[in-house]
């Protein structure tokens, strides 16, 4: 029967992929590519790999399929797909989860399990093959009502979700039930989960220390609460007052965004450490001996609410502008003073918000490595001991494992108290009606409140900032020799111009890594969480809900619990990737994906959907209609997603820490190191450098991706007809 490429051509075209992949690749990592056949899965199922051969019989039975009439809408090329994909999981991702017994990897598979190597270009190829005909073969059976493109979209995510989110921890997991010598433990596990260094009391009942879960959970609280807190004042104070320098407070609220960690808590330790700048004035000036009190819970609480007010402060002002002024405006007629309207009017209202800030903070607090390793002392969290337990003198896995899945049961346990105080109450305030109503103004007593909590801040803030960039231009800003120099900035940054441009610094080889790390990342991390949110957005699918909940749940999972999972998962066959750029790049992709995902749904939900069926009654396919009409509309998304994901890979540090090597080193690494060493002054340096390109990098972006125009065409004016203004 003769063969109708014109309505089976993609599925033709994945399926030759596929076949390629076998015959032209190399199937395991090591063989350059240029050996194709002679290191592909025929090859080496020829040379005794019989593994293989069960995958190749599944691919030649579906080209024969192809010589049957309707064969997309067959069952038994379903099937057979289906089954192709099975054999390929279970003879690279299965035999990867395998435990010490291997019982269930028998016969052939448990051979393919002793001489596991990684996937090279042509299993990988033929990952992605596989996953391109199964949503050919289900769009052809209706799935997203035939839309091709949309399908293959909700297919990749879901594959790529499944391979760098869900299958780490699961890995992560299973690693945690296992001893030192890989022999399955449920005995060392418990021991591991009951020790007493995690769950002791006597900070609370008694004069010692608490373990390390309570002091995380202590910490995380009280930093959640005070950042919230912070960022409802300064929230307040831009949203409900006439404070006439609102832009100065909103550039200063930002800067802690752009700051690497470590550089906010050496800057604290400047100021208040034995030997800071306040520590030593108060001391002359009260004749007492200087402390250590920097260091340990107090240092770390500072570092951390300077560090994520930020993030609240941005989540309740967009809280406060949604709220109907209407409401307080008709509180006030009624009667009732600025107090009681705040109090039974606004606040309730600011619910969601605050739920949402303290939950935010009290996430990053737990995963936050960067001020605990700089200024912990004594005072021990899960992401210190993780860390050590990972990367100290001896390798721990399985106790890295027990830690980490605690603290993703932290994150969990807080998600669901979140919704249990949320409730089931509603808390629209924006419907169709008019909002034209003036807002009420802050009570004097809140107003007072407000400025004293900020003042503080903002005099804090300006030193901290004075010190970093400053710290990094004078001879040894810890030792207060404030002598004018660029040697720090020379030994990051020295080059020469000999036989063309030589870089001699010893920051260079980490600044270009996290560069072209960021710059690959960015690009990547926006494509799929504008893509992820125009599918969840206008797209009707079964499963769209779940789909949506799981990819927000890579966000959900701190960083340090990513970090390790990936080692568990990605250090051995068949994606053995640690060391990698590419395990930095995935990474990122994967942990910053939600925030342009949700960017991209409040900006979809301003848009009308009949641009887009207009689009599509005019003949364009998803594809084009997303190219030509939805992302000029979504520009602003298409900017924050991109600059976001671009400065979290340049500032990120609890799950990198985890994932750098000798040979791809990252800024926050270096800095790291510089810190460790006592070398403050070349952290500082190289951190001010760190943020300058970050804002030029930034305007960059704003410069590529423009700015959305919703007027006419130019060419129409002058013609008796005006255009309506661009916004």
């Amino acid at each position: 029967m003769t063969l109708k490429l014109t309505s089976d051509r993609a599925g033709i075209a994945w399926l030759g992929l596929l076949a390629l992949s076998l015959v032209a690749f190399p199937w395991y990592k090591g063989a350059p590519i240029w050996q194709g056949p002679a290191a592909s899965a025929l090859s080496e199922g020829m040379s005794g790999h019989g593994w293989l051969w069960p995958l190749i019989a599944i691919v030649v039975a579906l080209g024969a399929a192809t010589f049957t009439r309707k064969w997309q809408q067959s069952n038994i090329a379903l099937w057979l797909t289906l089954g192709a994909m099975f054999l390929y999981l279970w003879q690279g991702f299965a035999v990867g989860l395998r435990g010490p017994s291997q019982a269930w990897v028998g016969g052939v598979f448990e051979a393919a399990a002793d001489g596991q190597t990684g996937l090279g270009w042509g299993g990988f190829l033929a990952g992605a093959a596989l996953v391109g005909l199964l949503s050919d073969l289900i769009a052809s059976r209706g799935f997203c009502r035939g839309e091709r493109f949309a399908s293959f979209c909700i297919t990749a995510i879901v594959a790529a979700l499944t391979a760098f989110v869900f299958f780490p921890i699961l890995k992560l997991g299973l690693a945690a039930f296992v001893d030192t010598d890989g022999n399955l433990a449920l005995g060392t596990f418990w021991a591991r989960i009951t020790a007493p260094d995690l769950w002791g009391l006597n900070c609370l009942v008694g004069g010692g220390r608490c373990g390390v879960v309570i002091n995380t959970v202590i910490l995380g609280v009280l930093s959640a609460t005070l950042a919230t807190l912070l960022g409802l004042a300064l929230a307040l104070l831009v949203n409900r007052t006439d404070f006439r320098m609102k832009r100065a407070l909103r550039a200063i609220s930002i800067l802690p965004i752009i700051t690497p960690p470590f550089v906010v808590g050496v800057a604290i330790i400047l100021l208040f450490g034995r030997t800071g700048l306040v520590t030593s004035g108060v001391a002359d000036l009260l004749d007492v001996r200087p402390g250590r009190w920097v260091y340990g819970l107090p240092g770390i609480l500072i570092a951390q609410v300077l560090a994520f007010a930020p993030v609240t402060f941005l989540v309740l002002l967009s809280t406060l502008e949604a709220i109907n002024p209407t409401l307080e405006e008709a509180a006030r007629t009624l009667g009732a003073k600025s107090m009681k309207t705040f109090r039974s009017v606004t606040w309730p209202l600011l619910r969601p918000g605050l739920a949402a800030a303290f939950l935010l903070a009290f996430i990053e607090s737990l995963a936050d490595f960067g001020n605990p390793i700089v200024l912990g002392g004594g005072y021990e969290v899960l992401s210190i001991k993780i860390f050590f337990a990972v990367v100290g003198a001896r390798y721990d896995l399985g106790n890295a494992a027990t830690l980490a899945m605690i603290l993703l049961a932290l994150t969990l346990i807080a998600f669901w108290l979140q919704m249990r105080w949320m409730g089931n109450k509603s808390y629209v305030t924006v419907t169709g009606k008019s909002d034209a109503g003036l807002a009420s103004p802050l009570p004097g007593v809140l107003k007072i409140g407000v400025f004293a909590v900020v003042l503080p801040w903002v005099i804090f803030t300006l030193a901290v900032y004075i010190i970093i960039v400053t710290g990094g231009f004078v001879t040894d800003v810890g030792r207060w020799d404030l002598t004018p120099t660029f040697q720090h900035i020379v030994t990051a940054f020295r080059f020469e111009f000999e036989d063309g441009l030589q870089l001699y610094g010893s920051a260079w080889d980490s600044m270009m890594t996290t560069l072209w790390v960021a710059a690959l990342a960015a690009p990547l991390t926006t494509l799929i969480g504008i893509l992820t949110a125009w599918l969840v957005a206008r797209q009707d699918f079964a499963g769209r809900r779940a789909f949506e909940f799981g990819t927000m749940l890579s966000f959900a999972i701190p960083g340090t619990v990513v970090g390790v999972s990936y080692v568990a998962a990605f250090n051995v066959p068949p994606v053995d990737i640690t060391g990698t750029a590419a395990i930095l790049i995935i990474c990122f992709v994967f942990r910053n994906m939600p925030v342009g995902m949700r960017a991209g749904l409040a900006a979809l939900a301003q848009i009308d959907r009949s641009m887009e069926e207009a689009s599509q009654t005019m003949g364009a396919g998803g594809l084009t209609t997303l190219r030509r009409v939805v992302l000029p509309l979504i520009k602003p998304a298409v900017f924050t997603a991109l600059v976001y994901s671009f400065v979290t890979a340049m500032t990120a540090v609890s799950a990198v820490i985890f994932l750098v090597s000798a040979r791809h080193n990252m800024a926050t690494a270096y800095i790291m190191g510089r810190v460790e060493a006592g070398e403050y002054a070349l952290a500082i340096a190289y951190s001010a450098v760190l943020m300058i390109v970050m804002i030029v990098c930034v305007v960059v972006i704003q410069g590529i991706v423009g700015t959305r125009k919703l007027g006419r065409r130019k060419e129409l004016q002058g013609k008796g007809q005006v255009p309506e203004p661009a916004e």
